[in-house]
């Protein structure tokens, strides 16, 4: 029986994208050895995209996009413009190492529970 989902961000300074997820976004963890840490992650769903090539990306989800991109400011976390989309308003959070994750407040229905 499937009970979750194992979600890898790749890095190039991983040390520093932990620290991130761990001291700014407040994600909780586990160390599985070797500073090498496991986060939760709070309710996720998974959608399939068409597309040309195969591929991943990472998005958050929140209920009040402006709160959490003023609040990420405080914390000197840039993000990118706001851009508005049929199923979302979305910017992308940038990481230490340079990458990044999305972050969008959904328009659509979610498949996850909300407690």
């Amino acid at each position: 029986m499937i009970f979750g989902a194992h979600v890898i961000v790749y890095s190039n300074d991983a040390a520093a994208d932990r620290a991130f997820f761990r001291d700014v976004l407040g994600f909780d963890s586990v160390d599985a050895g070797h500073d090498w840490l496991i986060f939760a992650l709070p309710p996720s769903e998974m959608a399939v995209h068409p597309a040309e090539g195969a591929g991943h990306e990472l998005y958050l989800l929140c209920d009040d996009l402006a709160a959490e991109i003023e609040a990420l400011s405080k914390r000197d976390v840039p993000c990118s413009e706001v851009e508005e989309a049929r199923w979302g308003s979305i910017t992308k959070i940038q990481l230490p190492s340079g990458g990044e994750v999305g972050l969008y407040q959904p328009k659509h229905p979610l498949a996850i529970a909300r407690s």
